[in-house]
């Protein structure tokens, strides 16, 4: 007796294609940081947090802010040239 086993791969196609680093950051001070908010709760706190550490202790001149509509979706496209173009480093992140 054969049986079958059906299997699903929890990945999602990737839609663009991945883009290396334009440089190496050498050192924050002087920097741009953009956060991509995944909109759970509490990542904002984290995120007002770590910025007001990466100004106050490590020199960073602005911080950028993206707030993706859910967390289950990519942040738009345009979006996210807008910050990679803004920005000298992105962080993403979680929270709940």
């Amino acid at each position: 007796m054969s049986s079958n086993l059906l299997v699903y791969e929890p990945v999602a196609p990737c839609l663009t294609q991945p883009q290396q680093s334009r440089h190496p950051l050498d050192r924050l001070a002087g920097k741009t940081i953009g956060f991509i908010d995944n909109s759970k709760p509490n990542f904002n706190h984290l995120v007002e947090d770590l910025s007001r550490v990466l100004m106050e202790k490590h020199g960073v001149t602005a911080v950028i802010k993206q707030r993706k509509r859910s967390a289950s979706q990519g942040l738009s496209e345009a979006a996210m040239d807008e910050l990679v173009a803004q920005t000298d480093a992105v962080i993403t992140g979680s929270g709940d």
